[in-house]
């Protein structure tokens, strides 16, 4: 496992914490260095970036929906074979769940691991302002190591140089380096649209120019001796082998539904599973002789006329979904599993129609947050007591054409709901899981799966 790892972290969101993470992964890599991505928090998106940039998959930190036992595995286990992991953080340092505690913040995040800052700081239109903010961050949790700094958005040579005296001089840490405000180099905007053309390789001019100008500014030598970090003692591997594979079960993975942690496949494996790709937009029907299906998010509304078009591959899924074939789909897969997805622009699309209803998609967010997830009665995979912790993300609202049975009762910000379509062996819902949260989410599973198996 690598010994250096660090935290890019941000002093508030729109600091430029994504683009400097990049920068410095692909800069990294022009150095010849094997770089390990990371984010902190539940996002999807960043990620993809990271992987593009590294050729390593890139793995979700996130130590609220996690304990702190599975953080440092996912750390360990995803650095190993790299020479640095560099930890993409989330919001402001110290910004979480809640104003009160770090919890679920990316400064916990640092202190969990055991790794080094680097704080990424926006100095426009200020110069020894800059040293006042980056010593509050140092004081305000001791704990925390905030071993360098960036500068970012400043207006020239000159102001950086300004910036760098006043920081180094109150601070007692090294300024590493800048980007300037008129670079004319910005990421492209996060939508989930994006995610395809990273996958396609049409943003990898972008990266490459992005590597480019931060080797041109920013210390990557140094900033990589601050890079040294203890390494992280585990007790208890929650990805140990747990049983031969016993069971199939089939993952659609394509454009449309990519929205999965490694972690969640990782732990499938572990507990017994083999994993069979296919993609819905392509045309491939589900795989034969599985005992499962797991649908993940993604954005099926991009590609919802592509999709309506595949009859014998939504044929195969409602065939096997009807025969009990034990199933989660999550989000984009649970709008796939409606009866159509109707866009902004009033233009219906069929879908699979085993939940019956249909989503709209909207202009404005539906839903945004942390969840923490209790099963209905008669959900399998959160039976019992059983507590799950996850997300949800989405612009389109499910619109039921009967009263349909509910899976989960989800718990936010806002209070208790019911959420998510239940029927027989199928649990489906716009809540995105993480199952290093509940391993008995994974366990069920299995079981159910090895049911309708022995019975079939």
């Amino acid at each position: 496992m690598s010994s250096r790892r660090l935290v890019i972290a941000g002093t508030g969101s729109g600091v430029g914490k994504t683009t400097l993470t990049i920068g410095l992964m692909s800069a990294l890599r022009k150095k010849g260095y094997n770089v390990q991505g990371f984010k902190c928090g539940p996002d999807y998106i960043d990620p993809t970036y990271h992987t593009a940039v590294t050729g390593r998959i890139s793995r979700n930190v996130d130590s609220w929906m996690l304990n702190h036992e599975m953080v440092k595995e996912i750390v360990n286990r995803g650095s190993e074979g790299a020479d640095i992991s560099i930890i993409e953080g989330v919001m402001g340092f110290f910004d979480g769940k809640n104003p009160t505690n770090n919890d679920g913040t990316t400064a916990e995040i640092s202190m969990i691991t055991k790794s080094p800052v680097v704080l990424v700081v926006n100095c426009a239109s200020m110069a020894r302002s800059a040293a006042a903010i980056v010593k509050g961050f140092q004081a305000f949790l001791a704990e925390t190591n905030i071993v360098g700094v960036i500068a970012n958005r400043v207006g020239s040579e000159g102001h950086f140089k300004i910036v760098k005296t006043a920081i180094e001089q109150e601070c007692g840490i090294p300024v590493l380096g800048y980007l300037k405000r008129d670079n004319h180099i910005a990421i492209p905007e996060r939508h989930l649209g994006l995610i395809p053309s990273v996958e396609r390789g049409e943003l990898d001019s972008f990266f490459d120019q992005l590597g480019d100008l931060v080797l041109e500014t920013i210390d990557v030598d140094r900033l990589y001796e601050l890079a040294q970090a203890p390494a992280l003692e585990i007790k208890e591997s929650q990805f140990k082998k747990r049983a031969a594979q016993t069971v199939r079960i089939a993952v659609a993975r394509d454009a449309a539904f990519n929205f999965y942690y490694q972690e969640n496949l990782e732990m499938l494996e572990a507990y017994g599973a083999e994993l069979v790709e296919f993609s819905p937009l392509r045309g491939e029907v589900l795989p034969d002789h599985v005992d499962g299906l797991y649908i993940g998010g993604g954005f099926p509304e991009e590609f919802a006329e592509e999709l309506a078009q595949q009859t014998e591959v939504k044929r195969s899924i409602q065939t096997a979904i009807e025969n009990g074939l034990p199933t989660l789909a999550e989000c984009g897969g649970f709008m796939f599993l409606t009866e159509a997805i109707e866009t902004t622009h009033d233009k219906q699309y069929e879908m699979v129609g085993i939940i019956p209803g249909k989503v709209k998609m909207q202009t404005k967010l539906a839903a945004l947050g942390y969840r923490e997830v209790t099963g209905e009665a008669g959900n399998f995979l959160l039976d019992g007591n059983v507590k799950a912790k996850g997300h949800e993300f989405h612009y389109s609202t499910f619109h039921p054409k009967t009263e349909v049975q509910h899976a989960y009762q989800t718990k936010g910000m806002r209070g208790t709901k019911q959420e998510g379509y239940m029927k027989g062996n199928l649990i489906a819902g716009y809540t995105h899981f993480h199952f290093g949260s509940c391993p008995e989410m994974v366990e069920n599973w299995i079981k159910q799966c090895k049911e309708i198996k022995a019975y079939g």
